[in-house]
């Protein structure tokens, strides 16, 4: 898409500079030097540059995690250390920095509680996107045995679990296979055709030119070009025609038409697939014959939530447990009356408790494992109903008390 330059950025730096002192407070390093920088709400903004260009340092000034040296930087019109804006902010580092210990869905269900969602979105949210990005057999492992991979699927999921309104990526599909690269573009795409923003940072110019609308490429710590994705790509001085089924006889009458017109043709060659299209296919075919895999799944489009699909309604079970689950929350509490043990009931049974307490009370080394024999439940039937005929009548054995 454009950017709509009418509307307020998402993302403005001005005159932005990162200066990493040493020791004695003495600049050493010049990360990010004066840029210049704008991103408007829904677009696919690509952050590109070599190692050590001063992405991730842009990055880490947009979170309010490093402050600038000079110059300053907004997002939604707000300085980054606001914490009003964090909620609308959903962020993937470069490394997948999660607790060992948890396994996805409470990893999941700990980010939702940080955004404050109530417990029945937290569980709708998890579950949706754990499905969505392909661990739902691993759902139940805990994160430190996971490959890198399969980290980097959930550290996407905890970046989207309260759908932000501007989604920071930074090397998202580093370590990933096809399939979950696949995924995040998707996702990408599904989000700015809401209207939400997206800021990818990428080594891997091929997803970026895929979902990228403007692109950014800085050098030194400075910005050294920016401009639309189809713009920087074309190459206007040549001119591409694609024909099906020539012979060598129409093309060598084509070549002689191109030199009249005073040019010559570059090139003839057949067209190619993309090695990803041919993984995929080969992957889906495996797929389809239900072959299993202790790895990660493949997964279509993306959660429900994330879609924002205005006309989704709740199911009538989900909407008939959610209606009693608030109906007993507004219930008074009561408690049943409770029926007074006549007397000589009372005293069978408190003299039955206090001889269970000093026995166990007792401190004196046992001997021999010999256990006291517990009472029969005939007889505590018939100390507890000494005047009921039916306890003699089932049990003809059963004679009075001695």
């Amino acid at each position: 898409m454009t950017a709509n330059t009418s509307l307020q950025p998402v993302i403005q730096c001005t005159s932005l500079s990162k200066v990493f002192q040493d020791f004695w407070g003495r600049g050493k390093v010049l990360a990010v030097d004066q840029l210049e920088l704008e991103v408007y709400p829904g677009e696919v903004f690509g952050l590109l540059g070599p190692n050590g260009s001063g992405k991730s340092t842009t990055i880490k000034m947009l979170l309010g995690l490093l402050y600038p040296t000079t110059g300053s930087c907004r997002v939604f019109g707000r300085p980054p250390t606001d914490v009003a804006i964090k909620s609308r902010i959903g962020f993937m580092p470069e490394e997948s920095y999660l607790h060992r210990f948890l396994n996805a869905y409470e990893t999941l269900d700990y980010y939702g509680r940080l955004f404050r969602l109530d417990s029945h979105e937290r569980k709708r949210r998890t579950n949706q996107l754990i499905e969505m990005v392909g661990l739902k057999r691993a759902g139940k492992r805990t994160v430190g045995t996971y490959s890198k991979g399969m980290a980097r699927r959930i550290g996407l999921a905890q970046a989207l679990v309260n759908d932000p309104d501007l989604l920071i990526l930074d090397e998202p599909t580093t370590g990933l296979d096809p399939i979950g690269t696949r995924q995040i573009k998707e996702v990408i795409r599904t989000l700015a055709g809401r209207g939400k923003t997206v800021l990818l940072c990428s080594h891997l110019l091929a997803d970026v030119e895929d979902v990228c609308d403007r692109v950014a490429i800085m050098y030194g710590g400075r910005r050294r070009a920016l401009g639309d994705i189809s713009e920087l790509l074309e190459r206007s001085d040549v001119t591409q025609i694609s024909a099906k089924g020539l012979d060598d006889a129409t093309i060598e009458k084509l070549r002689q038409m191109v030199a009249d017109a005073g040019s010559e043709i570059l090139d003839v060659k057949h067209p190619r697939d993309r090695l990803e299209d041919i993984f995929l296919r080969v992957v889906g075919q495996a797929q389809r014959e239900k072959l299993e895999t202790s790895g990660a799944e493949s997964a279509e489009g993306v959660s429900s939530f994330l879609a924002g699909d205005p006309d989704r309604k709740e199911g009538l079970v989900d909407s008939l447990i959610s209606a009693g689950r608030r109906e007993t929350e507004r219930a008074p509490v009561t408690t049943a009356p409770v029926e007074i043990l006549p007397t000589a009931r009372a005293d069978v049974l408190s003299k039955l408790v206090s001889e269970g307490a000093d026995a166990a009370d007792s401190s004196e080394p046992v001997e021999s494992p010999v256990s006291t024999p517990k009472p029969d439940a005939e007889v505590i039937d018939r100390l507890l109903n000494p005047d009921d005929p039916s306890a003699s009548a089932d049990n003809p054995a059963s004679g009075p008390l001695k």
